[in-house]
């Protein structure tokens, strides 16, 4: 992706357009990120099994699977502040709604428009900070802005349980729903595009949306979306891995009580915003590219799921101390994956590569957290699922870092 080219008396702007991005990511997320922290609740309240948790998870993250793609191409075509503002509201108000559900079908139902609206939310933001930062500081302030996710999940994972207890579940979902409220008016009243005011948007070059639409999928046969698809989906379904069992497990096999479970979920979230931000700022000055940081969370990951499985955590600090390590590499990713995405693509297809990628992951964002369920009360052990996302992610790293190599050697003279 070209360097983008801002006025001089726009460039303090910038930093604005990032806090703004950063702060309707993580109000979008809120919720849709921190359901897992209140999975205990809804399970004893509305008599659910881990299956049932795991598709309540996935229902918010099943219209994204198209609506990613289609949110790519609006911002290709229109106003990020629109775009954005619009589908954050959409959250809000099905999150409102979600409070008086009477029952888990239409809970289900309501996440489902939930996720219409969240979809916007991913592309939209990485694409508005994309346009205002230049290669030198756009793996560091797309961290910043992708910490906005797991900071928001941080945030629910700290607050929705107390109020799960105290009120109900239903208040998270009141909650959730004003929080992505404000985002939505914070973004529509101080978002800017990037150059003179008035710039017009680039054309369309008079073919059909089919034709174009076509030629955009072509970018799937192009190698580096090879590796973005393998990561991704690897690295996304650890970090849904996270977000679905972590409470369960260490309330269920570690003996902890359901506060200090969802705390350590928080210290998982927190790690991940650390991450975020410390890996795509590194990604900025790594000789290597922007993707060994990415290789490198997948070893890590790795590692973690591991210890995980062969380590008994009867211990609060042991545990806090692993699921860290898990927060910073399993959410960590995101910032140094999602600015390589950005520069993969031209600057006229930078929305639709950012959906196109993020939509391959909405694949395993749907299918994980069920099938994680599944296998959980299947055979009443949280093994086969740990082993599972460790097997996934070895497999993304052989098949990646050897088609790198392969590269590599044939770009030498």
């Amino acid at each position: 992706m070209s360097a983008v080219t801002v006025p001089v008396r726009a460039q303090s702007y910038r930093w604005v357009i990032l806090g703004i991005a950063t702060f309707a990511q993580a109000s979008a997320a809120f919720f849709v990120q921190g359901i897992g922290a209140i999975s205990v609740y809804l399970q004893r309240d509305l008599h659910l099994s881990t299956t049932q948790i795991g598709l309540l998870i996935s229902a918010a993250q099943l219209v994204p699977l198209v609506g990613l793609l289609v949110a790519g191409e609006l911002l290709d075509r229109y106003s990020e502040r629109w775009v954005v503002g619009i589908g954050t509201l959409l959250v809000a108000l099905s999150l409102l709604g979600g409070s008086l559900a009477t029952g888990y079908v239409s809970l289900l139902l309501l996440l489902i428009v939930v996720g219409t609206g969240y979809s916007t939310a991913q592309p939209g933001g990485s694409k508005s900070v994309a346009q205002w930062f230049d290669s030198a500081q756009r793996g560091f302030a797309m961290g910043i802005r992708q910490a906005g996710l797991p900071l928001g999940g941080a945030l629910a994972a700290a607050l929705l349980p107390y109020l799960a207890n105290e009120l109900g579940w239903r208040s998270s979902f009141v909650t959730g729903g004003l929080v992505a409220l404000l985002g939505a008016c914070v973004f529509m009243s101080f978002y800017r595009a990037p150059g003179p005011a008035g710039a017009p948007r680039p054309k369309s070059s008079g073919t059909s949306i089919g034709a174009e639409l076509k030629s955009r999928l072509k970018m799937l046969r192009e190698p580096a979306m090879g590796k973005i698809m393998l990561s991704g989906v690897s690295l996304i379904s650890v970090q849904y891995g996270i977000q679905v069992l972590t409470v369960l497990y260490l309330h269920d096999k570690a003996a902890l009580s359901i506060g200090t479970s969802a705390l350590l979920l928080f210290v998982a979230q927190c790690g991940g915003v650390a991450g975020r931000i410390v890996l795509a700022a590194w990604s900025d000055r790594c000789r290597s590219g922007r993707y060994l940081p990415v290789l490198v969370c997948m070893s890590a990951v790795i590692a973690g799921l591991i210890v995980l499985v062969v380590v008994p955590l009867h211990s609060a600090v042991l545990a806090g101390i692993l699921v860290a390590w898990l927060g910073f590499f399993g959410f960590g990713w995101y910032g140094p994956w999602v600015a390589y995405v950005a520069e993969s693509a031209s600057p006229e297809k930078t929305g639709f590569a950012l959906g196109l990628a993020m939509a391959v992951n909405q694949i395993a964002v749907i299918a994980v957290p069920p099938v994680l369920g599944l296998l959980k009360d299947a055979t009443h052990s949280y093994t086969p699922s740990w082993s599972l996302l460790a097997v996934m992610t070895l497999v993304a790293l052989v098949a990646t870092s050897w088609g790198a190599r392969r590269t590599a050697a044939r770009s030498r003279p």
